[in-house]
């Protein structure tokens, strides 16, 4: 017995041997952290894409960026406004409770919850029914064409540990909401959250009986944010992490050419803007008439942003500059609207001395310096061109853990803001998340308070339009009176950029989101 006792144990170690030599851990490091472990508390992307490791939507984004089944095997429309979705059997939570229909109830509930920051990803859905334990109605406000693309944002989560755990409803980062959501997350996901410790790291292990089959050989992934440049560059040159994402411009070449390193490229869906103050004052000039107000200044503005510099300069000639708000590949752009208003500074000054402001303004423009490629130093060079013009500018950046629930809350007079269209990767994102008002679901993201009849209406028949070409040219049409308005000053499109270390094969999307369950590392 004894013996067979040692064997016993003997075997066992030497499976544990085993298991441990397969062990694969990715070590990966961002200038940025997640905001939040709640999906619904927040529409900033690269959390979106930390916990898209952690929950499944309905429907999702595959490898070449496709719709395709998730947690809803099939669907169809059972009416012009009614979306019935048939759910996948035998999908456990990372706490083992079973998902069923009620779990999708309560997620679209909690999402609809007007304290919900992400209210606006479904601002067309009005409820989500349950009509049995695996089958579920989504009704909309009329016909929307765009619903899968938008249900590939919206994270199922469970209902019973919400309930247990208070968490029925939403947090938010804008209005500082939180809730047991905020720091757990239980989700159906290929990998668990081990820990979370916000500005230090989140490590996340491997989802054993997740329902899909792997495409991974990863068994755990510790993410670390380290905001400076160099420092995380140097980390990965060390051998102390397998990838960086985004790899800083101004070190490609460095890292591209050192030894059992590798950059990886592609062009990215996200655009970087400013968004103008169409409030009644401004921050810097209290108790004065906003002189954004006016088309002419807002004009003057672009005209005297000099965007060959900035790209030439600061982005290492790797971005693309642009005069509209979505990126080629997306539904809605349009050559013609893609023209940017030409770098004259004469003509910026001539604008300002038309609409009364010969002398110039005052205005504070807010930027973050750990969230865009190169964001504080695109934003210094455009206050230093505004300032040659006669436009007084205050420069602000700071940490995006305290600029965007600024930027929510409407504090800011100029700020930047990128956009990539997600999660229904078209136009109409842009259009009703920063260009309509803040009421019915729609304006979820715009906060500085600019709205256009033109484009209020065009949104909304763009929202129920099912002819494709149709829904398009209104797209295109409300994009145009965007630019023709300077709704907002597109600066660029910005580059992806990441490094890896040899060994590590991990694709790149131009969403610039990180998928790691298509990652394989040796």
């Amino acid at each position: 017995m004894k013996a067979r006792h040692v064997a016993t144990l003997s075997v066992a170690f030497g499976a544990l041997m085993g298991l441990a030599a397969e062990a694969k851990t990715l070590r990966w490091s961002s200038p940025t952290d997640l905001t939040t472990l709640d999906p619904y508390a927040h529409t900033e992307s690269f959390t979106t894409s930390m916990l898209h490791h952690v929950f499944d939507p309905l429907v999702r984004r595959g490898r070449n960026l496709e719709l395709e089944p998730a947690l809803a095997v099939s669907w169809k429309t059972v009416k012009p406004d009614t979306w019935r979705f048939e759910l996948r059997k035998n999908v456990k939570f990372h706490n083992g409770n079973p998902f069923t229909a009620d779990d999708v109830v309560a997620s679209i509930t909690r999402l609809l919850d007007p304290g919900a920051r992400a209210r606006g990803n479904i601002a067309t859905v009005l409820k989500a029914e349950k009509v049995d334990d695996y089958t579920v109605d989504i009704v909309t406000n009329g016909p929307y064409p765009l619903l899968l693309n938008d249900l590939a944002g919206v994270y199922i989560m469970d209902k019973e540990w919400m309930e247990a755990n208070g968490a029925l409803k939403p947090g938010n980062i804008a209005t500082g909401v939180t809730t047991a959501a905020s720091t757990s997350a239980v989700g159906t996901g290929p990998f668990k959250v081990e820990s979370y410790k916000p500005d230090a790291g989140t490590t996340f292990v491997v989802n054993p009986d997740w329902w899909d089959k792997p495409q991974h050989n990863l068994t755990r992934i510790e993410f670390k944010p380290v905001k400076s440049d160099a420092t995380r560059v140097a980390a990965l040159l060390s051998g102390e992490l397998d990838l960086i994402a985004p790899a800083p411009l101004q070190d490609l070449q460095r890292i591209g050419s050192s030894s059992g390193f590798k950059v990886i490229e592609e062009p990215s869906l996200r655009l970087i803007m400013l968004t103008l103050s169409a409030k009644p004052e401004l921050k810097a000039m209290p108790g004065q008439k906003n002189p954004m107000l006016d088309v002419k200044v807002r004009q003057a503005m672009w005209h005297a942003i000099d965007f060959e510099t900035i790209k030439k300069r600061v982005m290492r000639d790797k971005s693309r500059n642009t005069g509209t708000l979505v990126a080629p590949p997306v539904p809605g752009y349009s050559k013609d609207n893609d023209q940017p208003l030409g770098y004259d500074q004469d003509k910026a000054k001539k604008l300002l001395a038309e609409a009364g402001y010969p002398n110039g303004f005052k205005t504070k423009l807010n930027c973050p310096n750990d969230r865009y490629i190169n964001d504080e130093q695109t934003c210094v060079a455009i206050a230093s061109m505004w300032t040659k013009v006669g436009i007084q500018t205050e420069l602000q950046t700071e940490s995006r853990a305290t600029y965007f629930p600024r930027q929510d809350r409407g504090e800011f007079d100029v700020s930047m803001v990128g956009w990539a269209t997600l999660p229904p990767m078209d136009g109409f994102s842009v259009l009703s998340s920063l260009l309509t008002a803040q009421k019915d679901g729609y304006g979820g993201s715009n906060s500085s308070g600019y709205t256009n009849p033109q484009i209020e209406e065009l949104t909304r028949k763009a929202a129920v339009e099912l002819d494709e070409e149709k829904r398009r040219s209104m797209l295109v049409e409300a994009l145009k009176v965007a630019r023709d308005t300077v709704a907002f000053i597109p600066i660029h499109q910005q580059p992806v950029a990441w490094a890896v270390r040899d060994g590590v094969d991990v694709p790149q999307f131009p969403d610039e989101y990180v998928r790691l369950w298509f990652a394989n590392v040796k």
